[in-house]
This record gives structure tokens, sequence and C-alpha cells, in this order.
């Protein structure tokens, strides 16, 4: 079934990981990061979006931002910011936000697991962001961003995490400037390891949370270095990837909202009157604000208002796992059937805003001028293992995880 390996982890050295911790590097942009160092030499944003370190109008896919990257690496393991572990270890990793905590174990998947779809994919990725890790991964010649991963619970694999924190003081223990808490324990003994090995050779299969473009990023990677040594044994550290691991009981799905530019030409009227072929269209007059409550349930905001959309039976197919999908409701009859905005990962009439952000911020975007707001009830974590399992994909921005896992608290090295 799915195989995990231990693997000699790069991380932060005694004192620093609350300094070295920092956001994925696709949650900002580069004047945003740059930002987030002033005052912190230590950010692994200095290695993840190196372009902070060269002036602004550098490419952010120029040679010389890879070439940064990897330097800034090395540099960081000279100064002893980082240090390797001295052997095969596996670690736990735990977050806690807003009072509910999630458990993971850091671990390195196999390649070859997600090439046989062992580790399971609910949407395409964009060639351009795969090419940027790749470039990345390559050059720094580490996966330096987790890939968050899940599983159908296991009691034997959480029992085993659960005895060993409850006996073990934690390496790291802190809580970033967002308020989430992060603690990280070293699993270093040989028979522990051994039996969650075994454990996850019981797992039927492994679903990205988050991270699609990192883990086809690391894949492509390891097909080169096959390609470059192509009497590989099988067992060499590029064969496998860095992952953090969670059962799918411990992880909540925030909603992802929508926000578009333009009705595509209709008035507010006639918008609403076409809806009504799809939903049951309802004026929202009480206080606050309207977040969705359940299933088929989607809050739009208008320049005049909030209204509260309920799908009617027979615009979605409740037997298919993606048409049932809140947001495929929303994307087949509303943004390409009305809007006409076929292809959302590339038209520039959509953006989306994710749950984190709370309504207020829709309620922000529509007096700033977007001409319509979407909120959305979150999809579901069985409805994406659901969707892994059948072989289909998920509309763009269907999930949004939090917390974000932080990156520079575990490197994984190529070699």
């Amino acid at each position: 079934m799915v195989k995990i390996r231990a693997f000699a982890a790069v991380r932060p050295a005694d004192g620093l990981a609350d300094k070295v911790a920092a956001l994925p590097y696709d949650v900002m942009n580069s004047d945003e990061a740059r930002q987030m160092v002033q005052g912190n030499p230590y950010s692994f944003l200095h290695i993840d979006k190196a372009e902070i370190d060269l002036p602004a109008e550098v490419d952010l896919y120029a040679d010389e931002v890879y070439a940064k990257a990897a330097a800034n690496l090395a540099e960081f393991t000279v100064q002893g910011v980082l240090k390797q572990d001295t052997k095969p270890n596996l670690y736990v990793y735990a977050q806690t936000m807003n009072g509910r905590r999630q458990v993971g174990l850091v671990a390195c998947t196999a390649v070859d697991d997600y090439q046989q779809n062992l580790i399971k994919k609910h949407e395409f990725t964009r060639a351009d962001k795969e090419a940027d890790r790749i470039r990345h991964v390559d050059e720094c010649d580490a996966n330096t961003g987790p890939i968050f991963l899940t599983y159908r619970d296991e009691q034997k694999i959480s029992a085993e995490i659960a005895a060993w924190i409850a006996a073990h003081q934690p390496l790291y223990d802190f809580v970033a400037e967002d308020g989430v808490g992060h603690t990280a324990w070293l699993i270093d003994d040989a028979a522990v390891i051994e039996r969650l090995i075994a454990a996850f050779e019981q797992v039927p299969a492994l679903y990205i949370a988050d991270g699609h473009h990192r883990a086809a990023s690391a894949v492509r990677v390891a097909e080169r270095r096959r390609r470059q040594f192509p009497d590989y044994e099988g067992s060499e550290e590029f064969n496998f990837f860095l992952s953090v691991i969670f059962p799918a009981g411990e992880l909540a799905i925030m909603d992802y909202n929508r926000v578009v530019r333009d009705l595509n030409g209709l008035t507010e009227q006639e918008f609403l009157q076409k809806l009504a072929e799809f939903f049951e269209v309802t004026p929202y007059a009480d206080e606050g604000l309207p977040k969705p409550a359940a299933k088929h349930q989607i809050s739009l905001l208008l320049p005049a208002g909030w209204y509260q959309l309920r799908a009617l039976d027979g615009t979605f197919d409740e037997a298919d796992p993606v048409d049932r999908l809140d947001v495929s409701i929303l994307q087949k009859n509303v943004l390409a059937g009305l809007l006409g905005i076929e292809d959302p990962r590339t038209d520039k009439r959509i953006d989306f805003v994710g749950g984190i952000r709370g309504l207020d911020e829709l309620v922000r975007r529509v007096e700033e001028g977007w001409a319509a707001a979407f909120a959305m009830y979150p999809t579901g974590l069985d409805d994406l293992m659901s969707i892994a399992d059948s072989g289909q994909v998920m509309p763009p921005k269907s999930t949004w995880f939090e917390p974000k896992l932080r990156s520079g608290l575990f490197i994984h090295k190529l070699k």
C-alpha cells in the first residue's frame, strides 16, 4: 500500500524555529514577502522567495532567483541557522488554531506512489507554476516546502503518535505572528519508526489536501534524476518527497469565495431574474452577514445588498461527486452559464478570496467596485476524497485549508 520513509531533516537550530518558519511561498506576493522579512534575516522566505534579496526589477523566474535560493540555503547551513540531523527520523508536527489542533506525521513519501495514484490528486496543475518549483527544487537540491497530505483515520497510527507526544518533550513550540501555534517532536526510536512505517503500509491511499504544484514538481525532479542516473536503485533520496500527513478527522476545510468584476452586460435585476432559473433567490434583510449554513446554499452580495441562493433540484447531479459540489453548481450555471467565465484559472474577470479573510473582505471588494461576490459553503473532506477516488478533479480554488503548514521547519535534501 502506501510507503513512508524516515529522513535526516535539515531544520532550524535550537532557539531559531520561530524566526525561520515562514508561510508558504504562494500565499503572498514578492512585495508582501519583503515586508514580512524586515528585521528577520533568518526567515525561510529568503530561500522560498529568494527574489526578495534581489533588485525588484529582476524577473521572478530569472536564473538569478533560483541561484540565490540555493546560495541562501547553503549560507543558512554554514551560519548554523539550519542543521541536519545525523540519522533518519520521523517527526510530528502539530498546529493549533482557535483552540483546534491537528497533528500530522512528517515523513518522506514515495514518487512511485504518486505515479501509481496511491497519492491521489483532486486538482489540475498549471505548467508555469510547476516549472517554477521544478527549478527551485532542482537548484536547491531539496524539497523546501512540505506537501499537505491526508488519509482516512487509522486508530493504530493516531495512538502511536499520541503515545509518543505524551512521553516526549517537543523540539519546537511557538506561536507565530498570526496566532497559530506550532509544535514539533522528533521520533528517533527505531522500533516506533518501524511500527509507523508498517501501519502506513495498511493505508490504501493518501490524498493531497494542499500542495499539488509542489508535489508534481518534486516528482518531475525525481524523473529528471532517474534519467540522469539510469542505474538508480529506488532508495535514493530523490525518489521521495517531503510530506506532512494528517488524519482526515483532524482537518477542516474553509470556504473559498469568489468575486467578479462585471455582470456580462446584465443589470442587477436581470441577473437576479436569470439566477431564479437555477436557485431560490431570497433577499437577506437580517443583521450581520449571511454565511451559508449548509451545502447547496450560496450567499450573493451585489451593490444593492445580500441575497441567499439555494440550488434548485435538478440543476445538479447528486450522484456525481464533482457536479454536486457547490463550486461546480456556481461555475456551471452562473460563472460560465450567465457571466461567460469559462476558465476561472485564466479569466481576469474573477478573483478568489480565501475563507480566512471572512465575509467582510467580500463587502470590501464590492465597495471597491467589484460587481458581485459569492460566499460559499466549505467543500467537505469526504467530497475531496470521493472525487480523488473517482479519478476526477475539482474546479479550481475549491478548498482552503487553515492553518497553513510553515516552511523551513523541515527540509528534505535530495542527496
